[in-house]
């Protein structure tokens, strides 16, 4: 089997903790239903299990695991033209991941720095999960054969593990059976930044709520958040190479550019000179005019969560008509038998 046979085929997914946050919608969800019926089959996942990586209250997790796929859902997912289910649900994944964690070397894990940076210097005392979770990423992707993942800059090492344990496994059992993924890393906006402190990225858990635009913000408070965002008292400049010492800055050009679609310079080309008296109005405008219908169907989704659990059964039982088969031939090349 060589790259070109693989069926072109799409897989990403959102951990449910804490909330989704424009940061979630323009780096990820946004892209995802850009790549919707553009020539992929498009298989997108709530990862819950890789939130159990660090204590979750049982309760709230299933809330949350609702909440990204209403989302999903909201933001333009279709489950018709996509296959959009939560992790636990499909049972291959964990199966798998075991899988590549006897062919992914310590040597290997050692190196992500995100479990460095999760763990800090209290790595003794972090689960097993937190620092294995890679090899599980690598299972969701392969297990579907994915030959494109739509990622951030901060995951693309996760793609490059799993590229890694794809080629060790084709390598030890002399198979040519799992593809070597292609990160999708693109437009921008990708890492979309604190509202209060551009150099820090804009988190579900920062200490104010008005450091991020969650998803589920009405419409007064996104126009809120906007117009007290941090910036300097400098207008914007002529070019974009301007904006290169001006963090707060950049990132509100950032996301006017990606909310509407353009580039930072053709943002810039139209608001050189301007004040932000002018242009956080009307980066506030836009970003009512675009997420406000989002967090609306959000809400609308949540007081049915009924409907949320059905379209993620049925997703997981599309997905288990993919997962299944190739989870056998993997057992098969493995030789683990099943009577």
């Amino acid at each position: 089997m060589t790259e070109s046979t693989f069926t072109p085929r799409v897989f990403s997914g959102i951990k449910p903790s804490g909330g989704l946050t424009l940061g979630n919608y323009l780096g990820a969800i946004k892209r995802f239903v850009g790549m919707q019926g553009a020539g992929f089959e498009t298989v997108y996942c709530v990862v819950d299990l890789h939130a159990i990586t660090v204590w979750q209250d049982p309760a709230e997790l299933k809330t949350a695991t609702r909440e990204v796929a209403a989302g999903y859902l909201a933001s333009g997912i279709d489950p018709e033209k996509s296959i959009l289910f939560n992790q636990a649900q499909v049972h291959e994944h964990a199966e798998l991941g075991w899988i590549f964690n006897c062919v992914a070397r310590v040597g290997w894990m050692n190196r992500m720095t995100q479990f460095k940076d999760k763990a800090g210097s209290n790595a003794e005392k972090v689960s097993l999960g937190l620092y294995a979770y890679p090899s599980l990423m690598a299972a969701d992707i392969l297990l579907y054969h994915a030959t494109h993942v739509p990622v951030g800059e901060d995951q693309k090492q996760h793609v490059e593990l799993t590229r890694d344990i794809a080629a060790k496994f084709n390598h030890d059992f002399k198979v040519d059976f799992f593809p070597l993924t292609t990160p999708v890393i693109e437009g921008p906006a990708m890492r979309v930044m604190n509202l209060r402190d551009g150099t820090k990225k804009m988190s579900k858990s920062g200490e104010s709520d008005m450091e991020r635009i969650n998803m589920t913000d009405d419409a007064d408070t996104i126009a809120k958040k906007f117009k007290k965002a941090k910036t300097d008292p400098a207008p914007l400049p002529e070019t974009l190479d301007g904006l290169k010492d001006r963090p707060e800055a950049r990132n509100l050009v950032d996301i006017y550019s990606a909310l509407n679609d353009m580039t930072p310079e053709a943002v810039i080309a139209e608001y050189a000179g301007a004040g932000w008296g002018r242009f956080k109005p009307a980066l506030a405008d836009l970003a009512v005019e675009k997420l406000a219908p989002i967090s609306t169907e959000m809400e609308r989704l949540m007081n049915d969560p009924a409907e949320i659990d059905r379209i993620l059964g049925r997703g997981a039982e599309r997905a288990r008509e993919i997962a299944a088969p190739i989870l056998k031939q993997t057992y098969d090349i493995v030789g683990l038998l099943r009577s």
